[in-house]
């Protein structure tokens, strides 16, 4: 591209943003690689095309999907209605040592907007669009900048964001309190916590003690705010907006399937990195290092690499000892990609080949988790609560299959007791678990996203065949809920016996790690 080209660009983008054409110099000119540094506090069109398509809010979602998320829970809810959302907070790990920011999933669905120290409210009236929004963040402060980066101003809040307005965040506790006397329902972010008890969630109100520091100048606690709204107005937010969030948008579909897609690769290729003597540690690098430079932010959680034994214990994440020949591997691991979550499990033999014994427990786990995913649709009429019921039947008839006398185990409740005990899988989406509890009783719909994830843990006792002892097998997929048929998004994680086997043996033709 001509230098003349490049500043006749430069110059329409300072047309359509004057607000920040004191940034540039003279002979600065714009280039496809975007603006550096950034005049915005997280990846936008014109600073990141590598990252963005024009129109896109965040990665891979447009505006209109913003737009119609908001529009949509407005409409849901009676009229006379506030919405009120807040940003998530920046943790510490010690002093002024901060952890890498994840923004609040209700917050980011409604916005797109990636800043902490934030918060929205939508007003619902008789306009054309059906509400009013305010977005509240730290806003510009040069100062700052110079430390921690750009922060996006007010007015590319209100033209990238689509906020009819845009203020300061100390401006925050004042202005609800004021709308909130205005309106009859106000639906906001309550604090809470969950604590679970023979699977029942108990939700406790904690105490969020700041929006932040800067925000509230006074310090105003945020569980103060909410107290001082009427009782009678207030109304939880989290139940509303994970009616939307239950049921997966074509664009949403397509970002889950590029997650799983980024996790399965990586799955295939730790399979051929595993080599005896290798630490668990030194396989979870790899396979966080795979995602990454793939594209990833971070991985969805703390991964699980379990070798031999130590795949008995469903949340191993120690990660911290020496895999055997021998041994087989459990891998739980998968990446966050543009604000969603993937999830996936496989089990595979260190040395690239089970034995005879490993392939008969491997089979047994892998034929019900096939036969689990094709009941994942609509017109199957099913709830995860009753595939659950289920995979404890056909885990059982599995192992019966392959010599397991399972007569004096009472019940299903036993074989999940000590064989298979966790649940058949969970709802995910832009959280790894998407409000799980609300969703088990009802029927799966299509758009749902799912995982399911049957497997079986075998301690040593004599009630168990020898051997089988000390094995760990669970696979993982994730499945989208069609109206017929369901539709593997972690496809691309070896799962078939030949599969694994090729994968561990470098015979898949994989590009090269």
């Amino acid at each position: 591209m001509s230098f003349l080209l490049l500043a006749k660009r430069n110059a329409y983008f300072l047309r359509r943003r004057p607000h920040i054409a004191h940034r540039y110099y003279a002979t600065e000119v714009l280039i496809n690689a975007g603006i550096k540094p950034t005049p915005f506090g997280q990846p936008l069109y014109p600073s990141h095309p590598h990252l963005l398509q024009p129109g896109e809010t965040t990665p891979g979602i447009p505006e209109e999907e913003y737009e119609r998320r908001r529009r949509a829970l407005m409409d849901s809810l009676p009229d006379d209605s506030l919405v009120v959302s807040v940003a998530g907070q920046v943790k510490y790990m010690s002093g002024q040592i901060f952890y890498k920011f994840r923004q609040a999933s209700d917050f980011w669905y409604l916005t797109g907007f990636e800043e902490p120290d934030s918060a929205v409210v939508l007003e619902k009236n008789s306009s054309t669009r059906g509400y009013r929004m305010t977005l509240f963040s730290s806003g510009k402060d040069s100062a700052k900048e110079q430390w921690e980066g750009a922060k996006t101003s007010f007015q590319d809040i209100m033209t990238n964001f689509k906020a009819d307005d845009a203020q300061h965040i100390s401006s925050f506790a004042s202005a609800l309190k004021s709308l909130a006397s205005s309106f009859s329902n106000v639906y906001l972010d309550i604090p809470q916590t969950s604590v679970t008890a023979k699977r029942n969630r108990i939700f406790q109100k904690t105490i969020l003690k700041y929006l932040s520091a800067e925000g509230f100048n006074n310090k105003v606690d945020y569980e103060s705010l909410i107290d001082s709204i009427s009782s009678s107005k207030r109304k939880s937010l989290f139940p509303e907006v994970s009616k939307l969030r239950a049921v997966k948008s074509k664009v949403e579909q397509k970002v889950m399937r590029a997650a799983a897609d980024i996790s399965g690769r990586a799955h295939a290729k730790v399979m051929r990195f595993t080599e005896p003597g290798q630490s668990e540690h030194a396989i979870a690098s790899h396979f966080e290092y795979l995602c990454t430079v793939n594209g990833a932010q971070r991985l969805a959680y703390v991964p699980v690499v379990a070798s031999g034994p130590n795949s008995l214990i469903i949340h191993y994440t120690s990660n911290n000892q020496l895999v055997e020949d021998g041994e087989m591997v459990l891998i739980d691991a998968a990446c966050e990609y543009n604000g969603y979550a993937s999830d996936i499990t496989r089990t595979y033999p260190v040395s690239g080949k089970f034995s005879s014994s490993q392939a008969e427990l491997y089979g047994a786990v892998l034929a019900a988790q096939k036969y689990l995913i094709t009941l994942c649709s609509e017109s199957s009429n099913i709830s995860l609560a009753q595939l659950h019921r289920e995979s404890c039947h056909v885990i059982r008839k599995e192992l019966n299959r392959i010599g397991f006398d399972l007569q004096g185990m009472t019940g299903t409740s036993d074989v999940e007791a000590v064989l298979y005990p966790h649940y058949v899988g969970h709802p995910i989406g832009i959280d790894l678990h998407e409000s799980s509890e609300q969703y088990r009783s009802r029927p799966l719909q299509e758009g749902m996203v799912v995982t399911v994830e049957p497997g079986v843990y075998v301690p040593p006792s004599p009630s168990f065949p020898t051997h089988f002892h000390n094995m760990g097998i669970r696979i993982e997929d994730e499945v989208l809920v069609g109206k017929n048929h369901p539709t593997i998004l972690s496809v691309n994680a070896p799962k078939e016996i030949a599969d694994v086997e090729g994968a561990c043996q470098g015979l898949l033709g994989l590009e090269p790690l």
